[in-house]
């Protein structure tokens, strides 16, 4: 009996991190930077797609559908992580990302890319791609979705954030997002204000070169958090700063996806 309750305690920690990744809060604030930073074309083409709904209305989509009991979506549940062995350089975990043949977060952006872009495609199919990439644009900026097959992500890494019992991919998730006591539209607008030339520095690079980036902020993280730890302000302390680099460059790289293929 205390075996079935251990086991159903962390089915559904597993389940809760995997429901919402980035949260709600986080997710919506980068739409909501990337809506901000989008050119005009691109609001007129957007606006085509889904009407007058914004960015940050359908960013959490993709994991509510989750939800579905009818699982229509159920083969989308692995497009929001990419696992690749640790420690790589960038050499190593390109050739890695390149040979993964199965559904994941680096190949699936790159369909719902195509998809949006390409003028057969129906309004339809545009919608739910765009939902996606919204999503899995915020997935790839949440460093544990770049993390281990070994631990799911950080989800089996057990630890205890102020005073509340959870997993590292959570905390990550969520936990350290709500820390910050912010709605999407605050978070967006006390994050972004870096100059012009910031701006395309982070934009710069590929697809590849972003999923290394948090890749090896994955790394950082595993490296600097210790199983069964506890941490509250410590904690925070230590990564707040990355965690809002992650949200805003997330952000700011969406808009630039949405740039280059709306126009």
């Amino acid at each position: 009996m205390k075996f079935l309750f251990k086991l159903l305690f962390t089915v559904s920690i597993l389940y809760s991190a995997e429901a919402y990744s980035w949260g709600i809060i986080g997710h919506r604030t980068i739409a909501e930077i990337a809506e901000n930073h989008i050119s005009n074309k691109s609001k007129r083409k957007l606006k085509k797609i889904i009407g007058k709904q914004n960015l940050a209305y359908i960013a959490n989509w993709p994991d509510f559908v989750k939800s579905d009991t009818l699982n229509t979506y159920k083969e989308t549940e692995v497009w929001h992580y990419v696992n690749v062995k640790p420690n790589q350089n960038f050499t190593e975990f390109e050739k890695s990302l390149k040979e993964l043949n199965t559904p994941n977060l680096y190949n699936q952006i790159i369909k719902q890319k195509e998809i949006i872009a390409n003028k057969n495609s129906s309004k339809e199919e545009k919608i739910v791609a765009l939902k996606f990439l919204v999503h899995l644009m915020g997935d790839l900026h949440q460093p544990m979705h770049v993390g281990r097959a070994e631990d799911l992500g950080g989800n089996l890494i057990q630890l205890t954030f102020n005073r509340d019992q959870t997993n590292l991919h959570s905390l990550w998730d969520t936990k350290l997002v709500d820390y910050q006591r912010y709605s999407y539209k605050e978070f967006a607008k006390v994050l972004d204000y870096k100059s012009k030339e910031e701006i395309q520095k982070i934009q710069s690079g590929t697809l590849e070169n972003w999923l290394y980036d948090s890749y090896t902020k994955a790394n950082k993280i595993y490296t600097q958090t210790k199983p069964n730890g506890v941490y509250s302000y410590d904690y925070n302390y230590k990564f707040s700063g990355l965690l809002e680099e992650q949200l805003l460059t997330g952000g700011l790289r969406l808009a630039k996806v949405l740039d280059e293929i709306l126009q």
